[in-house]
């Protein structure tokens, strides 16, 4: 009914518009198409209430036939409206040409959808995490108004219905590379921006053609003859056999993982990256920018080659007076036109690339027309083998550059002259001029360079003729006389090998020639079908130039004498390319296409490798890349561009063809070591992910391949392998250090769950060796109410103890339940990991949501860690606010804890005053680290100062153990059986021997006792009211003055008892009944508080009272009842003789630790254990209490039950 409403308001407005008799046929259109769409309508709903209400089901077809009809031809007339006479609706004051839009309800019934269907446009961006092709933001919006699927409602936000899934996929298009850079680069032109044609590049012309182009190039046209006259046929089918299996067998890798899913336009950094995550990614991507940008450098040294050596001599800047300094003029040559090149090629990338296209055809042809020109030179030679002789002295090659006639002398007029030749050998042109002795005694003889194919010279060229830099190039074969002077020989002019020639070197300057197997891969983004045309157009690609490689090998050693193969520079041919001597119809043809191939190659290398610069730098997994990931408007890599041709320059500087080859090798071979690595760990994994449509691959394959990329790098140059492994590491580890986290799924990261798998599988769940054992931690931290770290020096004590060894797992309690704390529980887990990353904790956050504090910390005990790897020591903080606290459970969770561990059989590390613990910035001094040994624990309290020394913060600090020895213990004895034990320990630590007598129980003792005891009846009588409470605390103060008068009836032992009290012993006292009256008087506020009372009970004596009161007992002998209220001792009778006994340790051992360790830096403690009977749990606070008082740092101890520290090997 909404668009029936609709229409009859575009009615009313068509009849306003009608007034003025403009659009009156329109309007009776409309009126007629609104009349029927009514009735169409009204028959639809009729027949719905009708037939609700009905069972004959005869007059259906009727009814919908009727609303059909109806409903078809009054949308006719719509759509006519609105299509064919827009004119007609035009607003007055606007142009016909711009119709103004049908209202949205009228529009979505012209394209007859349903009121909830909505229409996005553009392609959008796939986006990696998500499982759509084509997910935006506007699907988010999407609102569901079905009922069929009404029970999924609530989770259509989150997980759409399939059909929108589906849709998407059916509508996907893969934006052509760049395109995205330009259509952000559009965003502002609004309805200016063009829409991205869909990708239409088939196999052949996507992938075949271009993989063709890269492969065959500069060495093919330079390098493959002399490689073939050097090595042999034999062992150049070698070279290109290793190269071709290399690069087929990545390939193979390469089109698994292109077939996996979609591959955007990035090739194969994208690949790696995503396959083995962001630090391999980034390492072997800066390799491949590098690798491709000296394969830049590679192809401009052969233009400039090509131009200087065969097209035009003559513009050589620097030219060689002498033949020894000709390498050097040719090198200075090199550099200064390979710059001028690279200056030029630059500029014209950064113009435009699109120029760089459009030439790419033309560069292809030529590339094509020379390999079919040496086919047919190949052909000719078998009817008529083309005129190139070369010039032999003796068994040597000659240049023939400066003769014309390869003559001693020549007859002229019947006379007998020398020639040209005789000159460069000879002193004089005279008949009884000097000459070389070599020249003497030898001949010249001419020699056909190209013999043809049916020559059999073949079986000569099989072998290898390797020599070093200079060494003359002979035809074995031909019969020599001595004479030779190799002193003079240099300045003769001889064709001599340039370089030091060996198979790994030939390796290396071959291997460029196979690359470019990406050029596919690089442009899946502009292909149709990227996941059918990689595979197929690169195996092609790379069959079609194996077979054309080998072919050629094959022909140039049936086809060329030796000497000529071997002369690297066709100095023995006038000049000419060796391989130009075999073409068909001209040399030229091959110099003229060499050079073109080489320039586009280099273009095309100027092109990519800045992009490939700047999809890295946007990633963002290199920090110091991210100005490079900048370019102008159009998406351009402009800063990448700069960078490129920097680094393109080295490579020109270097000058030499044979030099730059092999580091771009070490590159390429890296990249490719890498593919199949992430290919061969996906198939090994299995993860569910990996699903490629390629089928013909195995992890076999791969690893055949890496192994096989591993050697030739090696082979090549292994001092290159080294250097471009070093670098390679280097990235990786700073990308490790300093980059970007990424989640891309990658391959390492399911590696090490498989690793992590494997490991707990094969981890004993039984405990460790005791060699093997170290404190694998369980650290209960405490929040804050706002979620933040109360004691992050507790992490920073565990960082010290661990030194990021062994498992740590930092977990938190949060009190409640997991449904109404889910975002409390995420910000403390996020809390905490970042001081774990501020303290360098490494380890793992562990938050449980439980009831209760107590039920959480003994589910963390219990279920922390994963079969082998649990912990085995929990450490925890003192809680220092204990007395303050109403709450008892804040002391007897923490008893309660110490409880667990011990039934747990785990040790337990509790640390007192851990915010005065250093930092792991600081550097403590010379300094102790002092270790009271009481009793024997399992050798934790030896175990973990030597852990913490091991620590720079704890470095300086010296270890000194303490033991306790009674009346009937040898003190010497004990002290060497320690120092033997601890050098069998081999731990470094003074050891002493503390004598602890056993005295009388002193006053001070008592006086502990009796507040310990009178704050435990207090705490009972905490939930008593207020006049029980008062009642109670009155009976209790009154039977200790009783109980201290009867006591003092012995004037004599009370006297003797004051004249042995000290000084120390009286502050004590004080300070003993301040915290007495102070707990009492915080608990008779607290309760107060509680109840509104005018009246008050005042237990509480001040400081300055309490002063004053003494004093005046001092100076005037005050009375007896005043001194009995300072001098509290109470029969034995009143008091547990068991809490005197375990006080008068604590008192007594806290005199002798403080007076022995007051000044350490840590002192370790045995950590006495909790009573059996919880009703002395508050009693046993107390006693640690006393027992840690006036000191700084402590580390309380409690063994787990077992040996942690051995003294075997």
């Amino acid at each position: 009914m909404r668009e029936a409403a609709c229409l009859w308001a575009c009615t009313y407005v068509c009849a306003r518009r009608s007034v003025g008799g403009r659009v009156r046929a329109p309007c009776d259109a409309w009126l007629m198409s609104l009349t029927l769409l009514s009735q169409a309508t009204f028959l639809t709903q009729t027949h719905t209430s009708w037939h609700t209400h009905t069972s004959t089901e005869t007059a259906y077809p009727h009814f919908i036939l009727t609303a059909q009809a109806a409903f078809l031809f009054s949308t006719h007339h719509l759509r006519y409206l609105f299509t064919l006479a827009p004119h007609h609706w035009s607003s007055p004051g606007t142009s016909a040409k711009t119709p103004s839009p049908p209202p949205p309800c009228v529009a979505r019934l012209l394209r007859m959808e349903p009121r909830g269907a909505s229409r996005r446009k553009g392609d959008g961006v796939p986006k990696e995490n998500s499982p759509f092709i084509n997910s935006t933001d506007h699907d988010k919006n999407n609102s569901y108004d079905g009922t069929n699927m009404a029970l999924f409602e609530e989770e259509m936000d989150s997980n759409p219905m399939v059909a929108s899934l589906l849709n998407k996929l059916a509508n996907y298009t893969n934006l052509s590379q760049g395109a995205q850079e330009h259509e952000e680069a559009d965003e502002d032109e609004g309805p200016k921006k063009k829409a991205v044609k869909s990708p239409q590049m088939g196999t052949f012309m996507g992938v075949y053609l271009p993989c063709l182009q890269n492969i065959l190039g500069v060495i093919l046209f330079l390098r493959l003859t002399w490689i073939v006259g050097t090595a042999g046929i034999l062992e150049s089918l070698v070279i290109v056999g290793l190269c071709c299996s290399c690069t087929m067998l990545t390939a193979i890798s390469m089109s698994a993982i292109a077939t996996n899913g979609v591959v955007p336009a990035g090739g194969s950094y994208y690949m790696i990256s995503r396959s083995l995550g962001p630090e391999f990614g980034g390492a072997v991507g800066l390799c491949f920018f590098l690798g491709t940008t000296f394969a830049g450098s590679m192809y401009i040294l052969g233009t400039i080659e090509i131009l200087l050596t065969y097209i035009v001599p003559a513009a050589a800047i620097f030219k060689a007076e002498k033949k020894e300094d000709e390498a050097g003029a040719l090198l200075n040559n090199m550099r200064v036109y390979g710059t001028c090149c690279l200056t030029l090629m630059a500029v014209v990338v950064f113009v435009g690339v699109k120029y760089v296209n459009k030439l790419a055809l033309v560069f292809l042809a030529c590339v094509i027309l020379s390999i079919i020109a040496i086919y047919a030179g190949v052909i000719k030679t078998i009817f008529e083998p083309p005129d190139f002789p070369v010039c032999m002295l003796g068994n040597r090659t000659l240049k023939n550059n400066d003769f014309d006639k390869c003559l001693k002398t020549d007859i002229i007029d019947n006379l007998t002259v020398t020639t040209a030749l005789w000159k460069l050998f000879c002193d004089s042109p005279e008949l009884n001029a000097t000459c070389n002795e070599y020249f003497s005694n030898n001949n010249v003889t001419l020699m056909q360079g190209i013999p043809g194919l049916t020559s059999g010279v073949i079986s000569e060229n099989m072998w290898s003729e390797y020599g070093p830099q200079g060494m003359l190039v002979e035809n074995r074969r031909v019969p020599s006389f001595g004479g030779s002077d190799p002193s003079q020989d240099i300045y003769m002019p001889y064709v001599v090998n340039d370089i030091t020639s060996f198979f790994t070197l030939l390796v290396g300057i071959y291997f460029p020639s196979v690359t470019g197997i990406m050029a596919g891969s690089n442009r899946s983004g502009d292909l149709r079908d990227a996941q059918r045309s990689i595979p197929i157009g690169t195996i092609l690609a790379i069959t079609t130039t194996s077979i054309i490689y080998v072919s050629c090998v094959i022909l140039f050693g049936a086809c060329i004498e030796g000497v000529l193969l071997r002369d690297k520079f066709g100095d023995s041919v006038k000049g000419n390319l060796v391989i130009g001597t075999l073409s068909w119809p001209s040399p030229w043809v091959i110099v003229i296409g060499s050079f073109f191939s080489c320039c586009g190659a280099g273009l095309q290398s100027l092109t990519g490798a800045p992009r490939l610069l700047q999809a890295i730098a946007r990633d963002g997994i290199v920090p110091f890349l991210q100005v490079f990931g900048h370019g102008k408007a159009n998406g351009e890599p402009t800063w990448a561009l700069l960078l490129t041709a920097a680094i393109c320059e080295i490579g020109i500087l270097i000058a030499s063809l044979d030099s730059v080859a092999p580091i771009l090798s070490m590159f390429f071979l890296m990249c490719y070591l890498f593919v199949n690595l992430a290919c061969a760990v996906q198939t090994l994994l299995r993860t569910p992910n990996w699903r490629p449509r390629f089928k013909y691959y195995h992890w076999t394959l791969s690893f055949l391949g890496m192994s096989l990329c591993l050697a030739l790098m090696f082979i090549s140059s292994w001092y290159y392998a080294i250097i471009a492994m070093v670098i390679a590491g280097c990235i990786y580890k700073y990308i490790e250090y300093r980059g970007a986290e990424k989640e891309w799924g990658d391959g390492i990261r399911g590696l090490s769950l498989n690793a992590a798998r494997y490991a707990l599988i094969r981890l004993e769940e039984s405990p460790p060796h005791t060699k093997n054992w170290r404190p694998q931690m369980l650290v209960l931290l405490n929040l804050d109410s706002d979620q933040a770290v109360k004691h992050p020096r507790l992490l920073s004590l565990t960082t010290q103890l661990k030194a990021g060894k062994g498992l740590t797992i930092v977990g938190y309690v949060l009190e409640g339940t997991y449904l109404t704390k889910e975002t409390e529980a995420k910000k403390a887990e996020q809390n905490i990991k970042s001081s774990m990353s501020a303290e360098r904790t490494k380890g793992f956050c562990h938050v449980v949501v439980s009831s209760n504090l107590r039920d959480g910390v003994s589910h963390l005990i219990q279920s922390a860690g994963l079969g082998g790897m649990k912990h085995n020591t929990v450490l925890m903080a003192w809680p220092g606010t204990w007395k303050q606290s109403n709450d008892p459970q804040s002391w007897r969770n923490f008893i309660e804890t110490i409880r667990e561990t011990t039934a747990a059989h785990l040790a337990l590390l509790v640390a007192k005053n851990v915010d005065s613990f250093p930092t792991n910035q600081e550097r403590l001094g010379e300094g102790t680290i002092d270790v009271w040994w009481v009793v024997h624990d399992g050798g934790m309290l030896m175990l973990l100062p030597f852990l913490l020394r091991q620590h720079k913060v704890w470095r300086k600090c010296k270890m000194r153990i303490f033991t306790v020895a009674q009346m009937d213990d040898n003190s010497i004895q004990m002290k060497k059986d320690l120092q033997m034990f601890l050098y069998h320990l081999r731990l470094n630590a003074e050891v002493e021997v503390v004598e602890m007598h056993d005295n009388d129980i002193s006053a001070f003792t008592y006086e502990k006792t009796l507040v310990m005891e009178q704050r435990s009846q207090m705490l009972k009588q905490m939930h008593l009211s207020r006049t029980e409470r008062e009642r109670e605390i009155q009976s209790i103060t009154d039977e200790s003055r009783s109980s201290i008068r009867r006591k003092n009836q012995d004037a004599t032992e009370g006297s003797s008892l004051s004249r042995q009290s000290s000084t120390a012993e009286d502050t004590q006292e004080d300070e003993a009944q301040l915290i007495h009256d102070r707990n009492m008087a915080s608990h008779a506020a607290a309760n107060d508080k509680a109840e509104a009372g005018p009246e008050r009970v005042h237990m509480t004596w001040t400081k300055d009272k309490l002063f004053t009161e003494r004093n005046r007992n001092r100076e005037c002998n005050a009375n007896v009842a005043v001194r009995d209220l300072f001098n509290m001792k109470p029969e034995w009778e009143s008091l547990n003789q068991s809490n005197v006994r375990r006080m008068h340790t604590a008192v007594k051992l806290n005199e002798v630790v403080v007076n022995k360790s007051q000044g350490a830096h840590l002192v370790l403690l045995n950590m006495p254990g909790p009573p059996k009977n919880r009703g002395g749990d508050e009693n046993y606070m107390e006693f640690l209490e006393v027992l840690l008082e006036g000191l700084n740092r402590v580390l309380l101890v409690r063994g787990g039950g077992r040996e942690v520290i051995t003294i075997y090997s």
